[in-house]
């Protein structure tokens, strides 16, 4: 079922609801008037009959019946009865009787006055003193006329509620189709959107009216096709640049190996040819544990160590750097904690080491033979590592796109390398709660921030 048809019948459903307990409480209540208005008239058929036949001392019919032709209007079925004290009936009209429980009669002469049924008849009976005794006055009559009122009530009633949810049916389908327009129309929207058209977006409302939750949910769905864009676009990227990264490597040991194999050649002249295939093989397979690494912390992040010093982890990068280079890294720490256990934190040491180490080597490849300065500080649950090189630095047109996989700036293009380390560092520090910020100023170097939550 639609969402469009669950909103009209929940709409009527609820609404039917509230008509039944409305119209169903109105003839209730039209029901207790009904009864409340025939008792009442069969007390005053009671006290005009005690008043005649009593007061009068006349005990005949035929006067009860000039009174009730001149001044009262006939019950139907109804039935007058006088008893005395004892029980004994004292008058009867007509030859049809009540039937007046013993119970109620003990009650009447008891001094209450009682409502009763006999049959179809409803009844009363009232005490009447008079100044030949006491007596019991019965009225009962069959309330056709209210009976009928009632019955066409209720089909005033019945009409007015199947009216009413016909009505309410067209309403909630006018309403409901109105209300989910806005949604039909981000529906089609999204559906013209493919791999191809992901620069589209969907349409926010006017930017002058307040922001409801269609409008909030066309932002969420932008912002979902924001990230899907990018990450198409650094799809895209990727197998651009790993296309052109391998191809190179590859088309030059080929080229050797042909070179090679075109003629006889001397032993030392093979030895040269290996050399040259050996060299450009490693830089294919440095390549290729790049992507690894890069595919890996896409897709897991290993099950973390127990608690790592983050001092710890800044010496193992040291030392990860090649030998001839470490003399360029200059150490400096900040304000740190009292409690050396303030320095902890919880993460994979072998890939936060992996992450620092390509920071400090992107420092060191772009700055040669400038130092590298590395900075260690303490902040209440962080700790901030600062590493700044004194290199070629980074255009305010590339910096946001560095961090893009096998990206290169065009001034880094001379210098070897692969365009993955930052990528990969950056991916593997926001696995790990941190984040990583590059400063950098064209010509004078550039300044990597890492922010790690401590333990």
């Amino acid at each position: 079922m639609t969402i469009r048809n669950r909103l009209i019948w929940l709409f009527v459903g609820l609404v039917a609801f509230i008509l039944l307990v409305v119209l169903g409480t109105a003839f209730l209540l039209q029901h207790d008037y009904s009864q409340r208005e025939f008792r009442q008239r069969l007390r005053d058929r009671a006290e005009v009959a005690a008043y005649i036949f009593l007061e009068k001392d006349e005990l005949r019919s035929s006067v009860f019946q000039e009174f009730q032709k001149r001044y009262q209007r006939t019950l139907t079925e109804e039935i007058i009865q006088i008893y005395d004290v004892k029980g004994e009936v004292r008058f009867v009209r007509e030859d049809v009787r009540l039937e007046v429980p013993p119970a109620v009669l003990a009650r009447i002469v008891a001094g209450h006055e009682e409502y009763f049924t006999d049959g179809s008849r409803q009844a009363v009976g009232i005490f009447y003193r008079d100044n030949q005794g006491s007596f019991v006055v019965v009225a009962g009559a069959e309330n056709l006329s209210g009976q009928a009122r009632l019955r066409y009530v209720a089909s005033i009633l019945a009409s007015l509620f199947v009216l009413s949810l016909l009505l309410i049916y067209v309403a909630g389908r006018v309403f409901a189709g109105r209300a989910l327009a806005p949604i039909a129309a981000m529906n089609d929207q999204l559906e013209r959107i493919s791999a191809h058209d992901l620069h589209l977006r969907v349409a926010e409302g006017a930017p002058d009216r307040p922001k409801d939750e269609l409008a909030r949910l066309a932002q969420t769905f932008n912002r979902l096709l924001d990230r899907l864009e990018g990450s198409f676009e650094a799809q895209r990227s990727f197998v651009r640049y790993a296309s052109h990264e391998l191809r190179t490597p590859l088309a030059a040991s080929i080229g050797e190996a042909q070179l090679a194999l075109a003629r006889e050649r001397e032993p030392a002249a093979y030895r040269t040819s290996l050399r040259d295939l050996l060299a450009d093989l490693t830089q294919l397979n440095a390549l290729l544990n790049h992507l690894l690494e890069l595919a890996q912390a896409d897709v897991h992040l290993p099950e973390h160590d127990a608690c790592i010093r983050v001092d710890e982890l800044l010496a193992e990068a040291c030392a990860a750097v090649d030998p001839s280079q470490r003399p360029r890294l200059q150490m400096y720490t900040g304000r740190l904690p009292d409690e050396p256990e303030q320095l902890e934190l919880t993460g994979n040491r072998a890939l936060l080491v992996r992450a620092l180490s390509n920071l400090l080597e992107n420092a060191l490849k772009y700055s040669s033979p400038h130092p590298v300065r590395i900075e260690l500080a303490y902040a209440p649950g962080e700790v901030q590592l600062r590493i700044r090189d004194e290199g070629i630095g980074i255009a305010p047109a590339d910096l946001p796109q560095v961090f893009q996989p096998f990206y290169r700036a065009a001034n880094a293009r001379p210098v070897a390398g692969h365009g993955v380390g930052l990528a990969l560092a950056r991916k593997i520090i926001e696995q790990h709660g941190g984040q990583l910020h590059l400063h950098s100023e064209l010509g004078r170097g550039t300044t990597a921030l890492v922010h790690l939550p401590t333990a």
